[in-house]
């Protein structure tokens, strides 16, 4: 075909899949004190989660356009055009700095094409969406083609989370201090989503978190929409460095009846402001509200 899929890591596709289809992926960056990490130093995901429950707050950072300019232009050289799946351009700059080099490069390599689809997600949200792509590329569609599916199905992505500390969504602004030190101390777990438009949402709370993981799936159970979306949908599990968790969601979906189940990591970009323990489900179902 005559165009290229790409990506950048906060998709969280696992790297085999990414190897299969030829995905090239544009990292996305983080940091622990002046320390800089995303490119070509890394660490790996339990090394990282490890470095936050020792206490060691990072920060994460946007894509860098010389990056993204250098990925793209390495496709539109081999005379392929792009269809790049995005970071919600709700939670990061990243997606506005992708259309910016994207404009630039249109002007140098008028004859190609770069596409540039809004994921609105994140994690593994992001990643069915490059799933998606890749699978109906592998079918022969042509690239507005496949376009037209992923804005159809976009809205169907449904993401629902749990974090096992409080104290990063505090971090981040998401719940108050106040709630961050009482929801500890009283074992509270908060259910959390990703809206329509892309933004994150808290959407209850529970307590413990045996009962946080059930819930995920009881929320996906009530979401389902068999109609249009069946058990043969890819399902998608991430965790923050808490495999044992994932594989209890994933036991818990497959007794739904779902088989095609991947689990993955969250990378660290986005594992900076969910933290350790983090564990979400992603899957197709009914419309996603704001």
């Amino acid at each position: 075909m005559d165009y290229t899929i790409t990506t950048d890591s906060n998709s969280d596709v696992p790297a085999e899949v990414l190897k299969k289809y030829g995905i090239p992926v544009i990292p996305q960056y983080y940091a622990f004190g002046d320390e800089v990490y995303g490119d070509e130093k890394n660490m790996s995901p339990h090394e990282f989660y490890e470095t936050m429950r020792k206490g060691e707050l990072p920060k994460s950072m946007a894509n860098n356009p010389a990056v993204i300019r250098e990925k793209f232009e390495t496709v539109l050289k081999e005379e392929k055009d792009i269809l790049h799946i995005a970071f919600s351009s709700a939670l990061s700059g990243s997606y506005n700095n992708v259309r910016m080099v994207a404009r630039e490069l249109l002007d140098e390599y008028p004859d190609r094409k770069i596409e540039i689809f809004d994921s609105l997600n994140a994690s593994l949200g992001e990643g069915l969406s490059v799933y998606r792509a890749a699978e109906l590329r592998e079918q022969g569609k042509a690239m507005q083609e496949v376009l037209t599916v992923l804005n159809e199905e976009r809205s169907h992505i449904n993401v629902w989370f749990t974090v096992d500390d409080l104290h990063h969504l505090q971090r981040g602004g998401r719940v108050s201090k106040t709630t961050a030190i009482v929801g500890s101390m009283i074992n509270i777990k908060p259910l959390l989503r990703i809206t329509a438009s892309g933004e994150l949402k808290s959407d209850g709370t529970v307590r413990g978190r045996k009962k946080a993981l059930k819930t995920l799936v009881t929320n996906m159970e009530k979401s389902l929409d068999p109609e249009h979306y069946g058990k043969d949908r890819k399902v998608a599990i991430l965790h923050g460095d808490c495999m044992e968790d994932a594989l209890a969601v994933k036991k818990m979906v497959n007794d739904l009846g779902f088989e095609d189940v991947v689990i993955n990591d969250v990378s660290p970009s986005i594992g900076t402001h969910a933290g350790p323990g983090v564990v979400g489900l992603v899957y197709y179902g009914g419309k996603v509200t704001e």
